[in-house]
């Protein structure tokens, strides 16, 4: 049996959620918001779909939420009150993770948890007292990193900053204190087994981690083709549709998208961008006024508005493995 925990959950850890409890491996999923019924039709619309992002696919007996800091950092957002979710804040994503990976851990060492556990499950940024408490029970610690080890992503990064330095405001992670950067060594040192999504994922672990660790290339999946519902939504004779769809930052290549539909100044080419914004969204006009914005939607509207656009193009920089390239490609063979 399994103890799953993730802050914020996706689509990769709702489909993990899924198959442990298929197999009958899922004790409990830990997570800060969780929504039994997004779908209710009197429920405004963009709240429906901020819902949808926060729904999991199995019995909600099973999952345990802790939402009151999460709670905190996202009204904060939404009514302009952002210096306290900011980095260094006391709601910010690093606080979030850190306050939700202790909660986790004392349900661990409580009997909350009970002896038939055999493994804690978590992710990157969320798993040092996780695995602390898991080992004191003796069991296993599987630790997922969706990108790159955090010396190849500082690298990366920094490159980028210098490279493009009016685009460095939307580069999360690149001044990640020196105390995060110690949790991160501290949890691989921790973990029995590390998943990665990719070759460049794996790759970057540092040899000695390589050679320690029960290391698992597992990629990312999408469903079939025959599985997707609705007709594509292209219009004949209209505009080229090229689609980014991603967080809003350079980390994803966005600056020089941009760019390249600078050099390309066609009006029969409209590039539609779908993700959150990093910035205020006047920066990123003023690199490239012509673009469509769809802002964040939950997951069917992104398959929905993919399936009007003609190209997808991500040029991401620091990736594991994007599930929307995956999805991508899913949806070029209906």
């Amino acid at each position: 049996m399994v103890v799953l925990s993730n802050p914020t959950g996706n689509t990769i850890v709702r489909a993990i959620a899924r198959a442990l409890r298929r197999v009958g491996w899922l004790e409990s999923l830990y997570t800060t918001i969780a929504f039994p019924d997004p779908g209710s039709s009197w429920l405004p619309k963009p709240v429906r779909s901020q819902l949808l992002r926060r729904h999991f696919e199995v019995e909600y007996e099973l999952i345990h939420t802790h939402p009151w800091l999460e709670s905190v950092r996202l009204i904060a957002s939404a009514v302009g009150y952002r210096s306290i979710a900011r980095p260094g804040g006391a709601a910010s994503v690093e606080a979030v993770y850190r306050e939700f990976d202790r909660h986790v851990a004392k349900a661990i060492a409580s009997n909350r948890v009970p002896a038939r556990v055999r493994a804690a499950y978590a992710y990157e940024d969320a798993a040092e007292h996780t695995f602390e408490a898991a080992h004191r029970r003796d069991m296993a610690c599987i630790y997922e990193m969706p990108i790159a080890h955090w010396q190849t992503v500082q690298r990366l990064l920094h490159e980028e900053a210098q490279r493009l330095p009016a685009w460095r405001q939307t580069i999360q992670g690149l001044d990640d204190s020196p105390a995060k950067l110690e949790r991160k060594v501290r949890e691989i040192e921790l973990a029995d087994t590390i998943i990665v999504p990719s070759r460049f994922v794996l790759d970057s672990l540092p040899g000695p981690v390589r050679a320690a660790k029960h290391c698992v290339l597992a990629p990312f999946g999408a469903p079939s083709p025959n599985a997707r519902a609705g007709e594509s939504g292209r219009h004949v004779g209209g505009p080229l549709r090229v689609i980014f769809a991603g967080a809003m930052t350079q980390r994803k290549g966005l600056g020089d998208l941009f760019a390249a539909m600078r050099l390309l100044n066609r009006p029969d080419v409209e590039l539609v961008v779908l993700g959150a914004l990093n910035a205020p969204l006047s920066f990123y006009r003023s690199q490239y006024p012509g673009f469509v914005y769809e802002g964040t939607r939950p997951h069917a509207d992104v398959l929905r508005i993919m399936r009007s656009c003609d190209v997808f193009v991500l040029p991401a920089l620091v990736e594991g493995r994007a599930l929307v390239q995956l999805e991508a490609d899913v949806e070029s063979l209906q």
